[in-house]
């Protein structure tokens, strides 16, 4: 039996919770997708509010994944504790608050999702994310796992690729906002892809108004990022799953743009 997972690239600011407002839905009847993860670390630009989770949520999403930019709005802290749906990264402090990972109940039995964050330029000191997936993959009992990555190389992102090979259904990138074109199944059947690209403005340098992130880079004095207006665009990958192996039959990207 097939089972098909629809993963979606990092929803930046107001354009890209009005795209996924408008589109998640459509998208995910034209793709015959069973269940829909969310990278929602950016809907604020810089975080996520508990009514911007909700946004996602009530457009089709079943689950929202976070990164680097999980405590920038501070009020999700007690949301994030009472909704098992949202994930952190979870090689982050055991201290702090929230999930890493969750199984969720779908009719083709228990999904685990599992939120990583790398470490090559990333705040907050991580723990290593490679030695943490082996620890929670003793702990699950799953046939079907998917693995998101949030992490700047892509090195490490390929890296955790090819640890999980043949071990888990499918792993994806996230946090560059580029969508690479390496969507594949790896040689012993996990689906694949580095990085899933983004959700929001199209004409724009991440999500960001092209000339605030040129004067970042030309060393101007520092402005707040502002989301670019204009066209938008939703970037996804389709992942179809076996379900009697729990490994990937095909990756494919499936993006919309205006």
């Amino acid at each position: 039996m097939e089972w098909k997972v629809l993963a979606v690239g990092d929803v930046v600011g107001n354009p890209g919770l009005d795209r996924i407002g408008h589109s998640l839905r459509y998208l995910k009847r034209k793709c015959d997708a069973d269940f829909v993860i969310v990278n929602g670390e950016n809907a604020s630009v810089v975080g996520i509010t508990q009514e911007q989770a909700e946004a996602i949520f009530d457009a089709g999403a079943d689950v929202i994944t976070m990164g680097n930019h999980t405590w920038s709005k501070r009020e999700i802290v007690t949301y994030m504790d009472d909704c098992s749906r949202i994930l952190r990264p979870a090689n982050y402090a055991p201290q702090v608050p929230g999930r890493g990972y969750g199984i969720f109940e779908t009719k083709v039995g228990p999904v685990a999702v599992i939120d990583l964050i790398g470490r090559c330029n990333m705040d907050y000191g991580p723990d290593n994310p490679f030695l943490m997936i082996e620890k929670i993959l003793k702990e699950i009992d799953a046939r079907l796992i998917l693995v998101e990555m949030h992490a700047e190389a892509t090195s490490e992102k390929l890296a955790m690729g090819y640890l999980l090979d043949g071990r888990v259904s499918a792993v994806w990138g996230t946090h560059t906002h580029v969508p690479t074109a390496d969507a594949q199944v790896l040689p012993k059947g996990t689906g694949y892809v580095t990085d899933l690209g983004m959700t929001g403005p199209k004409n724009s340098v991440l999500g960001i108004r092209p000339e605030l992130s040129i004067a970042k880079f030309r060393g101007d004095l520092p402005n707040r990022y502002q989301w670019a207006n204009g066209p938008t665009k939703m970037e996804a990958v389709l992942f179809t799953i076996d379900t009697d192996t729990g490994l990937c039959r095909k990756a494919e990207r499936v993006d919309i743009s205006d």
